[in-house]
């Protein structure tokens, strides 16, 4: 019996093993938890209540249309349109009309297209044509091209009945819907005038030109006339006052350049063909030559440098060329004993014959040796026939 009980229960725990299934909890492990949960935890919590907010499917933004930079203003736009309405001719339009700026066909023809056809520019120059005056409008209107059916009226008048403003007063009231609205008897007469000036009313031939008459032309006018007709008109006592005044002031400046012109004539004798081809004169020692013009040394000792209004010197060699680095007192030439000498006083050198003489020194001159200062060149002539005269009078 043991035996068999034994049995029994291995089958009974067997069975018992195969039905029961793992029980499974959905409730956390527990463990430990840190201080600082502790603390949380124990701290009393309120639930707050979030509404749900609705997500509204926002539309894609259109395309946003820049509109590229254009020059054509409001002003502009209005001419274009009334101009179109009244001759429907865009190389009309292209000559005639007088826009705020210089405009090709083409672009007259892209801006026409674009207000057409263009919402995205048609709609702006629509709306900047509405900010303008009722005065700016009017004017802009009443400039406009004439039509072809406007003109066709208006050359129906004779060239010869001389017609008042009251008779294109009933002809604007006869034709309401041809004339533009912004026409005035006034306009109506001005264009009918102009139609007869280029004899294009309907009455009106060209003449032919008579190739047998001469045509005179300027020269053969001016030549008839006469200068008693040109003078027979009184003349202006202001003008004539001013025009002695100026003749005045011109005669002074030419006295004043006469004056300086002799000064110069003094120690300053004018270009010659050759560099020695001058003769110097029983008063004059030596004589500086330059490329424009020469100075005459006339007496034993002259100074070198140049002129001002409160310094003056002997030679200024601002006549010569740009001479503003040379000092207002360069030096001086002095003839002693029969031979000359040259003291440099100012800051540049001066070369003798490529021979520097720094400031404070001297050097001896020689017949048509060279004198260099600041690119200013020059040759030293001396008079042999006074200077050797005056030393046989020494001896």
């Amino acid at each position: 019996m043991s035996g068999d009980d034994n049995t029994v229960t291995s089958t009974a725990s067997s069975s018992n093993t195969t039905d029961t299934k793992p029980r499974r909890t959905s409730r956390s492990i527990k463990r430990k938890k840190f201080d600082d949960e502790v603390v949380e935890s124990s701290l009393p919590t309120k639930l707050i209540p979030v509404e749900r907010t609705r997500r509204v499917k926002r539309a894609p933004n259109p395309k946003q249309v820049t509109l590229p930079h254009t020059k054509w203003s409001a002003k502009d736009d209005l001419k274009l349109i009334l101009a179109v309405q009244q001759c429907s001719d865009l190389a009309l339009v292209h000559k005639c009309v007088k826009f705020s700026q210089k405009l090709t066909y083409q672009e007259i023809e892209e801006r026409w297209y674009q207000l057409l056809y263009i919402p995205e520019v048609s709609r702006p120059a629509t709306a900047a044509i509405a900010t303008l005056t009722p005065e700016e409008k009017t004017a802009i209107e009443r400039k406009t091209l004439w039509s072809s059916k406007e003109e066709a009226i208006l050359q129906q008048v004779e060239a010869s009945s001389q017609p008042k403003l009251e008779f294109f007063v009933s002809l604007l009231h006869q034709h309401p819907l041809v004339f533009h609205p912004a026409r005035t008897p006034r306009d109506l007469m001005i264009q009918w005038e102009r139609l007869r000036q280029y004899s294009l009313l309907a009455d009106q031939t060209v003449q032919p030109l008579n190739l047998g008459d001469s045509v005179l032309n300027f020269s053969d006018v001016e030549e008839q006339l006469t200068d008693e007709e040109l003078l027979s008109e009184q003349p202006d006592p202001v003008l004539q006052n001013e025009l002695r005044k100026i003749d005045r002031r011109h005669k002074i400046e030419i006295r004043k350049l006469e004056d300086e012109i002799r000064q110069w004539h003094t120690m300053v004798g004018g270009p010659d063909n050759g560099p020695f081809s001058f003769d110097l004169d029983n008063e004059t020692y030596a004589a500086l030559r330059g490329r424009l013009v020469r100075y005459l040394m006339r007496s034993k000792e002259i100074t070198l440098g140049r002129t001002t209004p409160t310094h003056q010197v002997d030679v200024d060699f601002s006549l010569e060329g740009p001479a503003w680095k040379i000092s207002l007192k360069q030096g001086i030439i002095k003839y002693h004993g029969g031979e000359f000498f040259l003291w440099n006083f100012g800051k540049r050198p001066i070369y003798i014959d490529g021979h520097p003489v720094i400031q404070g020194c001297h050097s001896k001159l020689h017949h048509h040796c060279v004198m260099e200062i600041c690119s200013l060149k020059f040759i030293f002539i001396i008079n042999k026939t006074l200077t050797e005269g005056k030393s046989n009078d020494k001896v």
